[in-house]
């Protein structure tokens, strides 16, 4: 496990009273009111939230993110200033599960307007095939809602996987609540809200559609990331992801997984190992010169960057099923 993760949170919770305490004299005291240019302060934690939000917000929005461009969002830590400004927010959107740092300011922020993405639809434990995400019964959550309340960094250690948005369904899923949220914190504008939110499904329909057809008949269906962040949408479409790594995208993997991966490589006749634009690729070419074996991006779009293949979520996405396409030979 990748130790920059793990942030004391007696140490954020003392980050975010620092930070609340400095600025809440500027504090807003009605989310509904919007700020001074009359739009709703969103605060997305990072790209996937904020694309939702952009999206269905439109022009009746002002959208900042917590993690900045080229940022490994799983690692962020939020400056006070930072956290005091979430005190500001009208509206917060963020993915509990992904970033400790944020769901702690969050928790502590007090936004009468929060949504946890993770509560709009059903997580799934991906994690248990990969070494140090075994465990025993009982560690999973009792019931849904207790497991969207708890599954923070705790809850990766406990398998389940928070990369919702990669599975173009889920996404629609969540995009459906976000914008009922938003109607809701802004009834006055509501109608816009539902259209965008239309608008928007309409789109992860139509991508689907494309993954659906277009990852149908493959050669192999199996393919190797170092970074298992694609378990639904392998779920989704009929695919097996052989993570190297496991979830966290920084971790090293043992000898005995690599062993692993030797085998399921050979077994499956996979023909890449896929990296991505915001982690290393060093342990992804060591593994593709070692099999004989190409290597390529899959990005899990946590961020975009001049190194993504597409200006936005959908474009970054259809550029992942090309590569998927390429990779798994589909005919």
């Amino acid at each position: 496990m990748n130790v920059r993760r793990l942030i004391p949170t007696a140490a954020v919770a003392g980050a975010v009273a620092l930070g609340l305490t400095a600025l809440s004299a500027c504090s807003s005291s009605d989310a509904a009111e919007g700020g001074s240019d009359g739009k709703l302060d969103v605060v997305a934690s990072f790209y996937p939230m904020q694309f939702l939000a952009e999206e269905i917000g439109g022009s009746h929005v002002s959208v900042t993110t917590l993690t900045k461009p080229g940022t490994e969002p799983h690692d962020l830590e939020l400056s006070p200033r930072q956290i005091g400004g979430l005190g500001d927010a009208d509206y917060i959107l963020f993915l509990k599960g992904v970033q400790p740092a944020v769901d702690d300011a969050v928790a502590q922020a007090g936004v009468k307007n929060t949504v946890d993405a993770a509560k709009l639809t059903t997580l799934e434990n991906h994690g248990s095939e990969v070494e140090g995400h075994d465990h025993a019964e009982g560690e999973e959550h009792e019931d849904e809602e207790h497991g969207h309340e708890e599954h923070g960094h705790e809850g990766e250690e406990a398998g389940l996987d928070p990369h919702i948005w990669l599975d173009p369904v889920k996404y629609a899923e969540v995009a459906e609540g976000v914008g009922k949220s938003l109607e809701k914190a802004d009834p006055d504008h509501a109608a816009d809200y539902r259209k965008n939110t239309e608008s928007l499904v309409a789109e992860l329909n139509k991508l689907d559609k494309a993954y659906e057809t277009g990852l149908k008949n493959t050669a192999t269906k199996t393919f190797i990331t170092t970074h298992s962040a694609f378990g639904y949408l392998a779920e989704r479409y009929g695919l097996t992801q052989e993570g190297i790594a496991g979830i966290d995208p920084e971790a090293e993997p043992s000898p005995a997984r690599i062993d692993e991966i030797h085998s399921v490589a050979e077994k499956n006749d996979a023909t890449t190992v896929f990296f991505e634009t915001l982690a290393s690729d060093k342990t992804a070419k060591t593994l593709a010169k070692d099999l004989g074996l190409k290597t390529g991006v899959l990005d899990p779009l946590e961020g975009i960057t001049d190194k993504s293949a597409g200006a936005d979520y959908i474009e970054v996405m259809q550029s992942n099923l090309s590569a998927l396409q390429k990779a798994l030979g589909a005919k």
